[in-house]
């Protein structure tokens, strides 16, 4: 299964691409963790921008959302919130239909960073993603940007194996079935 990740840092070396860098070593053998490192391309959010076609950043963004079963975030906050550039992201994926019921894992560097998180799982909810619970962690890795160092840590390695696997099984599983609710 092929699983897009999204950092929600600009940063070159920051703390969120490390963990998605970890998480792509500790997929099960099924995972494929594809990252997507457009972010700092993309338009801002202009709804008299998003024609058909769409700019080619926001068309390259949705295809890779399109060709994903299912999507990790790992987000830094700032200011209580989530960064710009990925709540950039997110407007542009309002729209499009790929995106709805879609997976969604959220991993947090930074087990104090819950403003962005609730704020992620309001937006994600409100865009009708499939946010899988169990999936959504936070680790203590906040300020390490090393990938051999977060390995090294069982605090961060053993909560986002379970995280993935439990990903990977939600995804197999596929959405839960709604009850029938026909009118007679």
């Amino acid at each position: 299964m092929r699983i897009l990740a999204i950092s929600g840092s600009l940063r070159a070396a920051s703390s969120n691409g490390a963990l998605l860098d970890v998480a792509a070593r500790l997929a099960p053998p099924e995972m494929e963790l594809v990252r997507y490192d457009g972010l700092a391309a993309l338009p801002h959010f202009n709804p008299d921008l998003d024609t058909d076609p769409p700019p080619p950043a926001v068309a390259a963004l949705r295809a890779e959302f399109a060709r994903a079963d299912g999507v990790v975030i790992s987000s830094p906050e700032y200011a209580h919130g989530v960064p710009g550039s990925l709540k950039n992201a997110l407007d542009w994926m309002v729209r499009d239909t790929e995106f709805a019921g879609k997976p969604v894992a959220l991993l947090t560097a930074s087990t104090r960073a819950t403003h962005a998180h609730a704020a992620l799982m309001d937006i994600l909810t409100t865009m009708a993603a499939r946010v899988v619970a169990e999936s959504c962690i936070a680790v203590p890795a906040i300020g390490r940007n090393r990938e051999a160092e977060l390995l090294a840590d069982r605090e961060i390695v053993e909560p986002l194996g379970a995280a993935l696997v439990a990903f990977g099984c939600a995804i197999a599983a596929g959405p839960a079935t709604a009850p029938d609710h026909k009118l007679d």
